[in-house]
C-alpha cells in the first residue's frame, strides 16, 4: 500500500517534533508498506529545520527509510499574521503540486494530519485525482480548541474557515481517526457517520527503551545525585512550558511542601518558562530546581531519576472530548508512580492504576497527592510503576498502533 501523510508540522528524531507521523510511518514501512510524508519545511515545534536547497525548490530526502518531501514555507513566530502565512504557503504548494505528486507516487491512501482541518481539502483533492483513499486524523478539534482554549470567537474568519474544513472532513473523509478518545458526539454534531470513527492514540517506540539509556550531561547527573544524597524524593516533571501545562500549580504545591523532603525538578522549555523562573527566584522556592530541555534520548534516564512524575492540565471543557500526552506515555514506560491534576474525558493513570489522580488547578489537592505518593513506599510506587508500564505496551505500543490505524483504513 502506498500512504501519503500530509502532516504540516511532521518531525523525526533528527529534526524534533512532532514525533508520531516518523514512529507511525516507521511501522507501516517494516510492515512492507510505502509512505510519504509531506511537510512545512519550517515549523515552531521543531527543534532544527531541514537544510532547504533556496529558492521555491523542494527538498526529498530519506530518514530511516521514509520518503520525506519538505515544502518551502516561511518562518513565524507566534499564533498570528506570520503563521497564517506559513500555512498558505503549505498549502497553496502542495495545491498546485497535487498532480505531479500523484503521478510520482500513486498513493492508494491520502492522510490529512495537520492539527489544523483545512489540509482536508487539499488532501481530498489529491485522493480524488489519484482515486484513493481519504482519510482525517483528529490530532486536537479545531475551531473548538482555539475558541475554548484562546477565547476567539464563533465569528472570527479563521474560525468560520476551520468550521468548513471540519464540517468537509466529517462529510468526505472515508476513515477518520482520532487520538482523543471521547469525540464521537462532536464529530457526530458536524456530519460524521460514526462508522467511520476510529480511535488510535498517542504512543511509544519500544525500540527507545531498549538496552541502556544515552546517559545525561555529567552536571545535570550531577544534580540528581546529590539531590538523591541528601535524601529527598524526587517530584519530576519532562516537558513544555506553557500555559495548558498549568507549572503554576505545581509552584503552588511546592510552595506549600517547601518544609517537606520533597524537590521538584522541572526540566524543558517553553513560553512561560522565563516567568516561572522568576516565580521561583522572587518566592525563595528553594525546593525546586529549573533545568533546560535535554536531547529525547536522554528522556528514559531522567524519568528513571523521578521518584514520582508530574503531569497536569488546566480546567478547560475542551479536555471532556479526552486527552494523548505523549509525555504521560514517557513516565509510564518509564514504569514511575504518576501524579496526574486533570479533569478530563479519559484518565490514563486511573485506567492503568499506575498512580493518582487530583483535581486540577488546585495547589492543595496536588500537595495532598504528592504526600500520599511520598508516604508510599519505594516498592508500592514501583508497583504502580510497573502497572504503567505494563499498560502502556499492551495498548500504546507504536506497533500495536500503526497497525491498528492500517486495519480502520481497510474497513468498508
Amino acid at each position: 500500500m502506498n500512504i501519503l501523510l500530509i502532516n504540516h508540522y511532521a518531525g523525526s528524531p533528527r529534526d524534533g517534533m512532532e514525533y508520531r507521523p516518523y514512529y507511525l510511518a516507521r511501522e507501516w514501512v517494516r510492515a512492507g508498506h510505502r509512505v510519504q510524508i509531506v511537510a512545512a519545511a519550517w515549523s515552531h515545534v521543531r527543534s532544527r529545520q531541514p537544510v532547504m536547497p533556496g529558492g521555491t525548490q523542494v527538498l526529498d530526502e530519506m530518514i530511516d527509510d521514509i520518503a520525506y518531501r519538505w515544502l518551502p514555507a516561511p518562518a513565524y513566530v507566534g499564533n498570528g499574521v506570520g503563521r497564517a502565512k506559513n500555512i498558505w504557503a503549505f498549502l497553496s504548494r502542495l495545491w498546485r503540486d497535487s498532480k505531479a505528486l500523484v503521478r510520482a507516487f500513486k498513493p492508494d491512501v491520502v492522510i490529512a494530519s495537520s492539527t489544523y482541518p483545512m489540509d482536508i481539502w487539499v488532501a481530498r483533492r489529491i485522493a480524488r485525482i489519484a482515486r484513493a483513499r481519504l482519510v482525517y486524523e483528529v490530532h486536537d478539534l479545531w475551531p473548538a480548541s482555539p475558541i475554548e482554549l484562546s477565547g476567539m470567537s464563533p465569528r472570527h474568519p479563521f474560525i468560520l474557515m476551520c468550521q468548513k474544513a471540519e464540517n468537509d472532513a466529517c462529510r468526505d473523509a472515508d476513515v477518520v481517526v482520532s487520538m482523543l478518545p471521547k469525540v464521537a458526539e462532536h464529530m457526530n454534531s458536524h456530519g460524521l457517520d460514526l462508522r467511520k470513527l476510529h480511535i488510535v492514540p498517542n504512543g511509544i517506540a519500544m525500540d527507545e527503551w531498549q538496552g541502556d539509556p544515552a546517559p545525561l550531561a555529567p552536571e545535570l547527573a550531577a544534580q540528581l545525585v546529590v539531590l538523591k544524597a541528601a535524601g529527598r524524593t524526587i517530584v519530576g516533571y519532562a516537558g513544555s512550558h506553557g500555559l495548558p501545562n498549568a507549572l503554576d500549580g505545581l509552584l503552588d504545591a511546592a510552595k506549600r511542601l517547601k518544609d517537606s523532603a520533597l524537590s521538584f525538578v522541572l526540566v524543558g522549555d517553553g513560553h512561560e518558562k522565563a516567568r516561572l523562573a522568576q516565580r521561583v527566584r522572587d518566592e525563595g522556592l528553594v525546593n525546586v530546581v529549573m533545568l533546560p530541555p535535554i536531547p529525547k534520548a536522554q528522556i528514559p534516564a531522567l524519568l528513571t531519576a523521578f521518584d514520582i512524575a508530574w503531569i497536569g492540565w488546566q480546567r478547560v471543557p475542551i479536555y471532556r472530548f479526552g486527552i494523548a500526552p505523549n509525555k504521560l506515555m514517557d513516565y509510564m514506560m518509564a514504569g514511575r508512580a504518576v501524579l496526574h491534576s486533570v479533569e478530563a474525558g479519559n484518565d490514563p493513570v486511573a485506567e492503568a492504576g499506575c498512580g493518582l489522580t487530583v483535581a486540577p488547578e488546585s495547589p492543595a489537592a496536588v500537595a495532598e497527592g504528592l504526600i500520599a505518593l511520598a508516604a508510599c513506599t519505594p516498592d508500592e510506587r514501583a508497583a504502580m510503576g510497573a502497572r504503567g508500564r505494563a499498560f502502556v505496551i499492551a495498548h500504546h505500543s507504536y506497533r500495536v498502533l500503526a497497525q491498528r490505524f492500517i486495519d480502520a483504513v481497510a474497513v468498508r
